[in-house]
């Protein structure tokens, strides 16, 4: 690729950081934008900054310089451009779309009607000022990429919902997490770290049922109710009750209502794919690519979150920036570099000096027939350890607790070697805190 190539990245978090930094490192100029006001920032690290742990600034990304801000509205695939909401065109030789996901948002009753109802009424009063892309909707309600939600209901996935969140919560407020996976638990833990008084809604019968095995996530259920949230499993929510747009109340199926002051949605998210299936690209789970990220465009590749590569939809941070690595080789004229997959590893650290909590789960965590499985566990600390192995392989883990051995775990794992037979060197690696 010669170095007056027009490359330009749609999607400035992760992936689309990373992938432009890397190609500014290579000698390749690229054009980044950016849909956030924001500065480009660390998303996994959201959940810190609600907590008070990190201001945003903490986790800001290093950007490069040539970001523009925009949001793009459609590919012209004949033109090779990309058209902006402000009525813009750029030009590209190759388009990557970076596009990331969009969090789900639950088909609850009273969750957009009320809010639609009260921004049009909005709308039509006359008003002094609109303010600043208020787009008429009542002060502190919160537009989702198609949605607008009723006033103290968040979704929480970009850094306007982490900081809607931040002002709203203090001590006392009664706030409903819905959804208990690994983003759920994270945002129960911050908010009740803040002094909000916390329920967390789980449909399934335990949390982080995707990542953990049961006895794994009972110390994350004890860890949160140490903390002062009241946990709900097996539970799933109907009703979102609103007056005047904003939110009071949350009813669950059986007809049980929660008080609220505050609901989080925390449903999980979703390949963010719409310009891509504007532009007529295979999208199926993800926007289908092959193993140099290209999509069935020859000229547009995909990385990060809104991508299906061979059947796998990975949505975590690992993969995305491998891809992103691949790419930037491939962009730059090496052209034997190949993605093949990720053998992704899920962490969660909950840090704070009067309760740390780590955990990490990877490959397969329940064993098979015929499987070995080490387990270490001890109460008092509120640690477990387990590990499967599978013909002298290990085949996954999962480690609740203070942890150091993770990393030397998941180096393991990944080198997918024989394990020595007598089983002296996993043993130390889980009973050892020392590294990580």
């Amino acid at each position: 690729m010669t170095s007056n190539t027009r490359v330009v990245v749609i999607g400035a978090g992760l992936a689309g950081v990373r992938l432009a930094r890397r190609l500014g490192e290579l000698g390749t100029p690229v054009t980044l934008i950016g849909e956030e006001e924001h500065r480009p920032y660390n998303r996994v690290l959201l959940a810190e900054v609600l907590a008070g742990r990190y201001s945003p600034e903490v986790i800001a990304l290093p950007a490069p310089a040539e970001l523009t801000r925009a949001r793009v509205t459609g590919i012209d695939r004949a033109e090779r451009t990309v058209e902006c909401a402000d009525g813009s065109k750029i030009a590209y030789d190759t388009l990557v779309l970076a596009t990331g996901s969009n969090p789900v948002l639950p088909p609850l009753r009273g969750l957009f009607r009320d809010a639609y109802l009260a921004s049009a009424h909005r709308a039509e009063q006359p008003t002094r000022s609109s303010g600043r892309g208020s787009g008429g909707r009542p002060p502190g309600s919160h537009r989702t990429p198609d949605h607008v939600l009723p006033e103290g209901v968040h979704a929480f996935r970009t850094m306007d919902d982490c900081l809607g969140l931040s002002k709203a919560v203090r001590p006392g407020v009664k706030a409903v997490v819905i959804g208990g996976g690994l983003l759920g638990v994270s945002a129960a833990r911050a908010l009740a770290r803040r002094g909000a008084q916390v329920v967390l809604a789980q449909q399934g019968e335990r949390l982080m049922e995707r990542q953990l095995d049961p006895s794994a996530s009972k110390l994350v259920h004890r860890h949160l109710k140490d903390l002062g949230v009241e946990i709900h499993t097996e539970c799933r929510v109907r009703d979102v009750r609103c007056v005047g747009g904003a939110v009071r109340s949350v009813e669950m199926h059986d007809g049980y209502a929660l008080d609220a002051d505050l609901v989080v949605l925390a449903c999980g998210v979703h390949p963010r794919v719409g310009l891509a299936q504007i532009a007529g690209l295979d999208v199926r789970k993800g926007i289908v690519v092959d193993d140099e990220l290209r999509t069935s465009d020859p000229h547009i590749r995909a990385i990060g979150d809104c991508v299906q590569h061979d059947g796998e939809v990975y949505g975590l941070a690992t993969p995305a920036l491998e891809q992103a690595e691949v790419l930037a080789e491939l962009l730059s004229g090496r052209t034997s570099a190949r993605y093949t997959g990720t053998r992704a590893l899920t962490r969660l650290t909950l840090a704070g000096h009067d309760s740390p909590f780590d955990l990490a789960a990877f490959g397969e965590t329940e064993a098979r027939p015929g499987d070995d499985v080490v387990q270490l566990a001890d109460a008092t600390r509120g640690t477990y350890r387990k590990v499967v192995v599978r013909d002298d392989r290990l085949v996954g883990g999962v480690l609740v607790g203070e942890l150091g051995t993770v990393g030397a775990l998941a180096r393991a794992w990944e080198g997918a070697e024989p394990l020595p037979a007598d089983g002296a060197p996993l043993l130390h690696l889980l009973t050892n805190d020392g590294g990580s």
